[in-house]
């Protein structure tokens, strides 16, 4: 199961996710997976690793005591940006939150190219999110496939956008303050644009003040000072009742199960993907069992887990 989980994390940060968000964070409870990303062996370092954020899906597990405030958690691909006295000079995927991919070419259609004022004097990293709307089928992978489009053309007819979340180093005092510099530069960020146009996958928690936040520092893998509410989704059971394979366009053959109808929110399903074979038995799936289903983004069908019959 590890290494289908590590294949899972390559393939995510590649562009290219074989399993959802949802359907990931239960596989890697259930088998104590922690890796944030895979090695990048040929990326450029980032000024500032990007971290991941601790998740919860209870607000009562969470860390409490603390002046926190919420944003939107976009569901897209993460990147960050380099400006140098002002000037953008370096956009990088996230990568393994060390090094990442470089895809200045592509960025530099997506966000202004100078910055002012004191907190551009230096180096300063922004991180944020490549977006498309929520209308868009699989917007996340549609989002984050258009890094990896070789065609510059390619990349501009694809309709995603930058929002950011983040600036390190910041001279302001709060976070809220650093966004609103961001935005008065000509960004869109995670407070300014409406709620309902990208997809989420829950709220991220920060600590306001900045100060405050850099000297709670880091675990291995999280800021201390900050952490995701995601949205546990609770799905539908209905019956395997079969398992067809189908050839896609590429020619790569793939699992499809046929589920006893069920509704899920406005639409009957019958389908769902099952990705491979690793992942049809990660789940100790067979024919009959019990299984839970959800709709990813609303759209998409996928097999949760199996539920066992008591």
């Amino acid at each position: 199961m590890r290494e289908f989980l590590e294949h899972a994390v390559k393939k995510y940060y590649e562009g290219s996710p074989i399993i959802s968000d949802e359907q990931f964070d239960v596989l890697a409870d259930v088998y104590k997976f922690n890796d944030v990303g895979h090695q990048i062996t040929d990326g450029i370092p980032h000024i500032h690793r990007m971290y991941s954020l601790q998740k919860f899906f209870d607000i009562e597990d969470a860390p409490a005591g603390k002046e926190y405030v919420s944003s939107p958690k976009l569901d897209g691909a993460a990147v960050s940006l380099v400006y140098i006295k002002g000037e953008l000079q370096l956009a990088l995927t996230r990568g393994d939150g060390k090094h990442g991919k470089d895809v200045t070419n592509k960025l530099q259609h997506k966000v202004p190219l100078q910055i002012t004022g004191k907190p551009a004097e230096d180096v300063v990293q922004i991180t944020g999110e490549l977006v498309a709307p929520k209308t868009i089928p699989n917007a996340r992978n549609y989002a984050a496939g258009a890094l990896n489009l070789k065609d510059t053309n390619e990349f501009l007819e694809r309709n995603v956008n930058f929002v950011a979340y983040d600036m390190q180093p910041s001279h302001l005092l709060r976070w809220t303050g650093t966004l609103e510099y961001l935005f008065l530069m000509g960004f869109a960020t995670v407070v300014h644009v409406q709620n309902d146009i990208y997809p989420t996958d829950g709220l991220v928690y920060r600590m306001n003040e900045n100060t405050v936040f850099d000297k709670q520092g880091y675990t291995a893998h999280h800021p201390k000072g900050a952490f995701a509410l995601k949205e546990k989704k609770e799905g539908v059971i209905t019956t395997l009742i079969d398992v067809k394979w189908q050839t896609g366009k590429s020619g790569i053959v793939t699992p499809v199960g046929i589920l006893e109808p069920v509704t899920i929110g406005d639409a009957i399903v019958e389908r769902a993907t099952l990705h491979n074979i690793d992942y049809i038995n990660s789940l100790n799936l067979e024919i009959g069992c019990k299984v839970e289903v959800i709709r990813s983004g609303e759209i998409i069908p996928r097999i949760l887990r199996r539920v066992d019959e008591k």
